[in-house]
């Protein structure tokens, strides 16, 4: 028997016994891992889909641990949509509940968008899986998700074509107006520091140097030698400011500002978006919101402003 198998029956079993009754379904259902994906596919699916998230906004994707609603949500969909190239690694468990009515699609893994690497840390040399960080890469998601909706739903595909060409065009000045924005930061200044190497899309897209101490928040985070080897960064480098980030412990970077006498900023937004009283509550304001604190803390020009 596999040994996940037990685990899988209880979950099932406990979610059977705290739902509430089922309801016949009036719309077709689909499953988003996290926040970020939710928000790129509502853009394509509109109303004519539910959907629903199992990792809720402001946690942390890396480290979920599936919940009975998350089982029940999973037994329901046709699709569910996940980033892939490791930034899940509990999604071995829904793969492990996966009958052949429910098709499970990678977005990263299947998008037509050059991977860059990691950098650093246990997961070096890998695909990095944070390619929305770029929001052309998030366009290449929104391919995919649109000719998987339009293959399983094909009375629907030409709804879900207009929508991702708005989409599209939504992403092209996105990007425009990012670009403009963080072009005001000097040459001297591009310099983005974080815990997590989840920003290297960004900083290839926008043009700064970029450093990280550790890869992926799955894995052990500020070791000795980590924190050892960017303080010696950061003497040599003597950035503006470091930056922590919304879902990740800020104590490494907070020790890290302490130590150099560097200014520490944030939280970025990278792996989930915010409530809707904040400042990431969609994709566009999760990028526009990071662009501004860079612009802030690494002193852009204020001639505009």
């Amino acid at each position: 028997m596999d040994k996940r198998t037990p685990w899988i029956i209880t979950l099932l079993f406990t979610a059977a016994l705290t739902s509430s009754p089922v309801f016949a379904a009036t719309h077709l259902k689909v499953v988003a891992s996290f926040s970020v994906i939710e928000d790129l596919v509502k853009r394509v699916a509109g109303e004519d889909i539910s959907i629903s998230t199992l990792v809720p906004a402001g946690s942390d994707v890396h480290r979920w641990e599936l919940t009975p609603p998350n089982v029940l949500a999973v037994e329901e969909a046709d699709i569910v949509f996940y980033n892939g190239h490791g930034l899940e690694p509990w999604f071995r468990h829904v793969e492990a509940m996966a009958n052949d009515t429910l098709t499970l699609v990678a977005l990263a893994e299947s998008a037509n968008y050059p991977p860059l690497t990691i950098p650093v840390g246990q997961h070096k040399g890998n695909p990095d899986p944070h390619m929305w960080m770029d929001p052309n890469g998030a366009a290449a998601y929104i391919e995919v998700i649109t000719h998987t909706l339009s293959a399983r739903y094909p009375e629907k595909a030409a709804a879900f074509r207009t929508r991702a060409a708005q989409a599209r065009e939504a992403l092209t000045l996105l990007d425009q107006q990012l670009k403009e924005r963080l072009e005001g930061i000097p040459q001297t200044n591009r310099l983005l520091t974080t815990s997590e190497a989840s920003f290297g899309y960004f900083a290839h897209a926008y043009g700064f140097e970029y450093a990280a101490i550790w890869g992926l928040s799955s894995e052990t985070l500020g070791s000795a030698r980590a924190m050892e080897t960017m303080s010696k960064h950061l003497a040599a480098k003597r950035p503006p400011a470091l930056f922590y980030e919304s879902t990740t412990p800020y104590i490494h970077m907070d020790a890290l500002a302490r130590e150099t006498g560097l200014t520490l900023a944030g939280p970025l937004y990278v792996d989930t978006l915010s409530d809707s009283d904040s400042p990431a509550y969609n994709y566009p304001a999760m990028l526009r919101h990071n662009a501004e604190l860079l612009h802030e803390a690494l002193g852009g020009a204020r001639a505009e402003e």
